[in-house]
């Protein structure tokens, strides 16, 4: 784990500590599960180029392995 600071105003604070109590858990605890689930909500970023170019075909992802095996052979993959 990476240990990090946050700044809460003083009502969150006291929130967080009372919930904490109440519940029998870590205030770290509470924060990593809260984060946790906000990210999972959140959509991620696309992944930058997917879906900028069409070849034309629509077997590539099938035929992976043998046009990496043919790419290979000529020397233009390493």
């Amino acid at each position: 784990m990476t240990k990090t600071t946050v700044y809460l105003d003083e009502d969150l604070a006291l929130m967080l500590r009372q919930l904490a109590t109440s519940e029998g858990r870590a205030q770290a605890e509470l924060i990593r599960e809260a984060l946790a689930e906000y990210a999972r909500r959140r959509k991620r970023p696309a992944i930058p180029g997917i879906g900028e170019f069409d070849s034309g075909h629509t077997d590539t992802s099938q035929k992976a392995e043998q046009i990496l095996r043919r790419a290979a052979g000529r020397g233009k993959w390493r």
